[in-house]
Parts: C-alpha cells; sequence; structure tokens
C-alpha cells in the first residue's frame, strides 16, 4: 500500500492540495471517472454494467490536523493557531514545517529553569507555546513565512517492532491508502471512492461528496484513538491497536445503521477477519454529515486504531491497515448489499 508515500505529503485541513494531486495520479489508472468539487475533495468512481447496482460510498478524509501562523512578534517568534484538536502537551520541543516551502521551525515554550512553582505542574496552553524558525526579528521572519502558512509536524514514516508504523497523519491517510488499493479492483457494483477535506474542522467536506455522490449506503474508513496504554483501566480501553479494525455502534456525529453494522460483523466472521467493537463513543467522523445527506444515507465506520493519534507521532498495526481492506473488499465483492 502507499501508507508511507501519503504521510509525507502535507495535508492540513483547508490546504489538502499534495494529498490530493497525489491520489488523482494514483487512482486514474483504475477508475472510470474522478471529480473533484469546489472545496477540493475527490470522488473516484468505480461503476458497474448491472443494471439497478447498489451505489456504494468508501470515504476517507485527506486532511489532518497541523497549525496555521497567526502573528509573527518583534523577536521573530511565531504565534500559532492549531487547525483540529491538537493536544498541546505533546507539542513542546517538537520539529515543525512551515508554508509551501518546509521552512524548519521548533515549537518551545518558557524554559523550565524560569517557571514559577506552579507553571511546572500545570498544563501549558497553546497561548504559551509558540514556533522559533531561528529568525533574528520579525521582519528576518516575515522574509521565510507569511501570516496564514500551514505548519506541519515534521515526522518521518517508520517501521519498527512486530509489525507496526509511527508516523504523523495517520488519521487519516490509512483509509485514503487502503482506498487507492481498493480501486484497483471490479466490483458488482457502483463505488463512489470519496476522498474528503475538511473533516478535521467541521466534517465540511463529505457533507458536499454525499449530496452529489447520493449513495445507498456509507462505510467510511478512519484512525481512530486506541485507548490501550498506560494508565488506562480495561473499561477505558476503546479499542487495540493489533487486534483487528474497530467497527463503531456509534459516537458523537452518528449511528451505524443496524442492518448495515450487522452485515459487518457476519462478514468478518464469515471471511476469518480479525475485528473488534469500538467500545467508546467520543468523537465524530465524516459518517456525521454523510448519514444526514439527502434523505438520508445508511452508514457504518471501520477504523484502524492508532496510538497518540493527531500528534507527531501516531503508532499503528499494519496488520489492522490490511484488515481494514480485506473487510470492506469483501464487502463490495458481494454486491454492497445488506
Amino acid at each position: 500500500m502507499l501508507l508511507k508515500e501519503l504521510t509525507r505529503l502535507r495535508g492540513v485541513s483547508g490546504d489538502e492540495g499534495e494529498v490530493r494531486g497525489f491520489v488523482i495520479d494514483q487512482a486514474a489508472p483504475y477508475c472510470d471517472e474522478i471529480t473533484v468539487d469546489t472545496m477540493g475533495s475527490v470522488v473516484a468512481w468505480k461503476r458497474c454494467k448491472k443494471e439497478g447496482a447498489p451505489t456504494v460510498m468508501i470515504a476517507a478524509h485527506m486532511d489532518e490536523v497541523g497549525f496555521m501562523v497567526q502573528y509573527v512578534r518583534d523577536d521573530g517568534l511565531i504565534r500559532y493557531m492549531t487547525v483540529g484538536g491538537i493536544d498541546p502537551a505533546v507539542c513542546v520541543g517538537k520539529r515543525v514545517l512551515v508554508g509551501k516551502t518546509r521552512v524548519p521551525g521548533v515549537i518551545g515554550c518558557k524554559a523550565v529553569h524560569l517557571q514559577e512553582r506552579d507553571e511546572r505542574t500545570r498544563a501549558l496552553k497553546h497561548s504559551q507555546l509558540y514556533i522559533d524558525i531561528g529568525a533574528r526579528d520579525r521582519d528576518d521572519a516575515l522574509k521565510a513565512v507569511s501570516i496564514g502558512d500551514y505548519a506541519v509536524f515534521d515526522s518521518e514514516y517508520v517501521e519498527f517492532g512486530r509489525g507496526f508504523v509511527k508516523s504523523r497523519a495517520l488519521d487519516d491517510r490509512v483509509g485514503c491508502a487502503v482506498m487507492l488499493e481498493l480501486l484497483k479492483h471490479d466490483y458488482p457494483c457502483n463505488v463512489a471512492f470519496a476522498f474528503n477535506v475538511q473533516e478535521e474542522v467541521g466534517l465540511r467536506g463529505a457533507m458536499a461528496t454525499a449530496f452529489r455522490v447520493q449513495p445507498d449506503c456509507a462505510i467510511i474508513l478512519e484512525g481512530t484513538t486506541a485507548n490501550d496504554t498506560i494508565g488506562a483501566r480495561v473499561h477505558e480501553e476503546i479499542c487495540s491497536a493489533g487486534k483487528g479494525p474497530a467497527l463503531s455502534f456509534m459516537d458523537r456525529a452518528s449511528i451505524a445503521h443496524p442492518g448495515l453494522f450487522a452485515r459487518m460483523r457476519a462478514l468478518a466472521q464469515e471471511r476469518n477477519i480479525p475485528w473488534q467493537l469500538k467500545r467508546g463513543t467520543t468523537g465524530g467522523n465524516d459518517a456525521g454529515s454523510i448519514q444526514r445527506s439527502q434523505g438520508g444515507v445508511a452508514t457504518v465506520v471501520v477504523s484502524v486504531p492508532c496510538r497518540y493519534i493527531h500528534g507527531p507521532s501516531s503508532v499503528c498495526a499494519l496488520s489492522d491497515v490490511e484488515n481494514q481492506y480485506r473487510w470492506v473488499k469483501a464487502f463490495l465483492d458481494e454486491g454492497g448489499t445488506f
């Protein structure tokens, strides 16, 4: 799969151009039609010749969380705003790349030696952090970056341990990688592969693609929180990396369609595909917009569990990515019926 290549591309919400260009290049040889809407989402169509065949939407989002240059101080340090949800605790000391020319920088804060006692016991806020690009002053900094420039974590794709990978943007380049692989096959149903924009800032792109496609059902491919680390009690574990993709029954944005949910469960058992039930209902994803489109769309979400999500070094198991692919392909091979 193309996960390594996809995670190297910058695609903060609203600035998905690099990812979009790559997706179009990779999808073009395998699909019947590619459309790009005004917002920038890509829909790659695989149509079948069977009359009356259902239309299935497979969706993933191209965007990732990141930063935007908000203000440059007189000393050349950059105040930023976050694009999407990022915990400030994962930012201090991390490298970033700013703007189209990928200006290197570091997220900094007041040195621990200078902090008051109570400051050392409180979590830092984004307002206390800044990006340092090594500029002498404001004028020097503005020669390299501009207000409104996007920034991403500077983090390489690394495979390690027993089948794990760490990278930024696994949410949701895992879904994009799986869709590009699924595109290589033909199916006895019409399939619209929707590579959506601006999921991290309000599920915006999916609203437009679902309206255009008008699918009979949709499977949303995601990267989701794996709360299987130290400090999490058993009943607090949402899902676990390496134990199969997670099927959601609901979250804050959507509730799975009962029939589609049941079919996906049965299909995993029939095909001996490792899977798990996502045991938490926090957060949301593009299903929230797709489900409400037109007269309503049957949706279900299949996610790859990712540790340390929305940070510079998310971690997932490559076996979960492979089984997400196997699971969705099995559904499409059967014609997308439930």
